[in-house]
């Protein structure tokens, strides 16, 4: 596993070459997210992205004819599968677009879409199959941020044993804020996951299993009342269940019972 560092920049001719004969597509999982989308829209930087695919998850706000009135790619859930669930749509449909590079960008405006280039970089000089935008990379980032400081303990908590029982050294595990190859989404089974927020900790310990490249890319995060952010009893399921994804992979890991989540 490697690391890189977050350096917002112009599309220059070297960045251009990195992206010629490249399809790179933002999926937006939406949720109740029409009065943020255009802000995060304005953001992204000119020039990186090809195609931006929203899914929205049978909001009960304004969203879908927001996005329509800005001519994105739509589809429109008839009923809610979940944040995992409608990350599986937006995979799905990026790879049927032709999609290289694939970023996850929620629209609420939590994560800073001028950081798409350094997320995007690492995957087109073919240094990594996943990116990850730390909010941990920077010290203080996170909670200079505003991120609640329950949120940032449990966090931190679940980061470290993660980290124990993958072998490995990131900075933060619980990210919304990706970027993956094609070959990655192609080679990783995340179909298989779960349809609610833990469907993020299995993609990582599935990364590791199928021996992906994940580096880590700093990002800013905001937190404002229009941002969604799960609540403290939906943050107590997602912590369970991610050391439960963690269990299972200890004991495919030592062939003790083995799982179809972390088999290609």
């Amino acid at each position: 596993m490697t690391s890189d560092s977050a350096a917002p920049a112009a599309l220059d001719d070297a960045d251009a070459g990195l992206l010629a004969d490249r399809t790179v597509v933002v999926v937006m999982p939406a949720y109740n997210a029409a009065n943020t989308l255009r802000l995060t829209l304005d953001a992204i930087p000119p020039g990186w992205v090809d195609e931006i695919i929203l899914v929205d998850d049978n909001s009960s706000d304004s969203t879908v004819e927001v996005a329509e009135q800005l001519n994105l790619r739509v589809i429109s859930h008839p009923h809610n599968v979940g944040y995992g669930g409608n990350q599986k749509t937006c995979y799905m449909e990026a790879l049927r677009h032709g999609a290289d590079v694939v970023i996850m960008l929620h629209p609420d405006g939590q994560y800073d879409p001028s950081l798409i280039p350094s997320l995007v970089r690492p995957i087109l000089r073919d240094e990594a199959d996943m990116v990850l935008g730390s909010r941990f990379k920077s010290p203080g980032g996170a909670l200079k941020g505003g991120m609640p400081m329950y949120k940032f303990i449990s966090n931190r908590f679940l980061t470290e044993t993660e980290n124990l029982v993958l072998g490995q050294k990131f900075t933060e595990l619980h990210t919304g804020y990706r970027a993956y190859s094609r070959a990655f989404l192609e080679t990783v089974p995340f179909l298989r996951n779960s349809t609610d927020f833990v469907f993020d900790s299995e993609v990582i310990a599935q990364a590791v299993a199928l021996d992906q490249r994940v580096t880590e890319v700093a990002v800013e995060t905001r937190y404002f009342p229009e941002a969604s952010s799960a609540s403290l009893s939906q943050s107590l399921v997602y912590g369970s269940k991610t050391l439960l994804t963690m269990v299972r992979y200890f004991l495919h890991r030592r062939g003790l019972v083995r799982s179809r989540l972390f088999r290609p």
